[in-house]
C-alpha cells in the first residue's frame, strides 16, 4: 500500500511516499481503516523532528500521521463497528496505531467513533486532535455561561474549535491571532479579536477567569497577566509554570490530549447540530505530503490542513 514513512527523525526532507508498505495487521480491539483523508498536527512536526521520541519513539520505516477519516474494511473488536461503518479518529503509533498517512491504517477502537451523515470525510479528519483538544481542554477549565475565556491562537486547529465550543457553552471569548485572520476568528464567534503582531496585550486586559494556550513560549507567560486571582491558566504548548501561578495566586494546567469514542461522539454531535463547523485552510494529496507539512510550519494557517488519500 502506500504510505507517507520516515527512516530516520528530520526536517519535512525525511518524508517519502513508498508505494509497498505492508498492509497493517489488525490485532486484539483494533479496526482496519480504508483511509480517505487525514490531517496535520502540531505533534506530526514534533514526532517527524524526534522531539517527542522520549514519550513516543518510533521503529524506523515509520508511518506518520495522527487524524484519520475513512471506512471499515475489518475489525477484530467489539466496540460497535462493523464493516462498511464510516469512522474517524486517531491512527497514532504512539496510541497503538500504525499511522494515519496510509491507504490503510490500523487503529484501536477506543479511539474511533462514527462520522455522522453530512459530515464529510475530508471534515471529519480534520476533527479528532485539535477538536477533542479544545473540547478536553474546557472540560478541564469547566467553562460555562457566563464565564470569560481567553484564546491564545484563536485561528489554529485548536483555537478554532476552541472557540466555537466555548461560544456554545456561553462564555465570552477574546482570542489572539496574527492580522491576516482577524475576520476569520470574528467570524467563528469570537466577541473581542487581538492581532498579536502589534505587541504587548492590551492594558485594559485583566481579571479573566480563564486561559487557553495554545502558542507557548513568551506568549504563553504574558497570558498570566490577564487572569484574575483565582483563575486557570491551560497549556497545551508546553509544561505548566507552577511556579509563576503560584506567585500570581492562579492554577497552572497542562495536557495530555485523550482521543476516545465518547469524545469523538460528543464532537460529531456539536458539528451535526452546526454549532461547530469545520474550517479546511487547504488539502494536498498523499504524494504531497511534503508540502504540506511545510505549509503548516510556515504558519498563517486557518483553521486545518487536510491530507487526502482517496478523492
Amino acid at each position: 500500500m502506500k504510505a507517507a514513512q520516515i527512516t530516520q527523525y528530520g526536517d519535512a526532507s525525511v518524508v517519502a511516499v513508498t508505494k509497498d508498505a505492508p498492509r497493517p495487521a489488525v490485532g486484539p480491539g483494533q479496526v482496519l481503516v480504508e483511509v480517505h483523508a487525514a490531517s496535520l498536527n502540531p505533534a506530526d512536526s514534533a514526532i517527524r523532528m524526534g522531539y517527542m521520541h522520549t514519550m513516543a519513539p518510533l521503529h524506523f520505516p515509520a508511518t506518520l500521521g495522527l487524524d484519520i477519516a475513512g471506512v471499515v474494511v475489518e475489525t477484530a473488536a467489539d466496540g460497535g463497528f462493523s464493516k462498511g461503518d464510516r469512522v474517524f479518529g486517531t491512527a497514532a503509533v504512539f496510541a497503538g496505531g500504525s499511522g494515519a498517512f496510509a491507504e490503510y491504517a490500523s487503529v484501536p477502537a477506543a479511539g474511533l467513533a462514527k462520522i455522522p451523515n453530512g459530515v464529510s470525510f475530508t471534515e471529519a479528519a480534520a476533527l479528532p486532535i485539535a477538536g477533542v483538544s479544545a473540547l478536553q481542554a474546557l472540560e478541564t477549565l469547566k467553562l460555562s455561561k457566563g464565564s470569560t475565556i481567553f484564546i491564545q491562537g484563536g485561528s489554529g486547529g485548536v483555537g478554532s474549535f476552541a472557540v466555537q465550543i466555548a461560544k456554545k457553552l456561553g462564555a465570552r471569548v477574546i482570542a489572539t491571532c496574527r492580522a491576516s485572520a482577524v475576520d476569520f476568528v470574528r467570524s467563528l464567534g469570537a466577541d473581542q479579536v487581538i492581532d498579536f503582531e502589534k505587541g504587548a496585550l492590551p492594558a485594559d486586559l485583566h481579571d479573566l477567569d480563564f486561559v487557553l494556550d495554545t502558542a507557548g513560549g513568551a506568549a504563553y507567560k504574558a497570558a498570566f497577566a490577564v487572569l484574575k486571582k483565582g483563575g486557570t491558566i491551560l497549556t497545551i504548548a508546553g509544561q505548566p509554570d507552577a511556579e509563576l501561578a503560584a506567585k500570581l495566586g492562579v492554577t497552572a494546567l497542562g495536557q495530555f490530549t485523550q482521543v476516545t469514542t465518547a469524545r469523538l461522539e460528543s464532537l460529531s454531535r456539536l458539528v451535526a447540530e452546526g454549532n461547530v463547523t469545520v474550517h479546511l485552510d487547504r488539502s494536498f494529496s498523499l504524494d504531497k505530503i511534503k508540502e504540506a507539512f511545510l505549509a503548516r510550519e510556515a504558519g498563517h494557517v486557518k483553521g486545518k490542513i487536510v491530507v487526502k488519500i482517496r478523492e
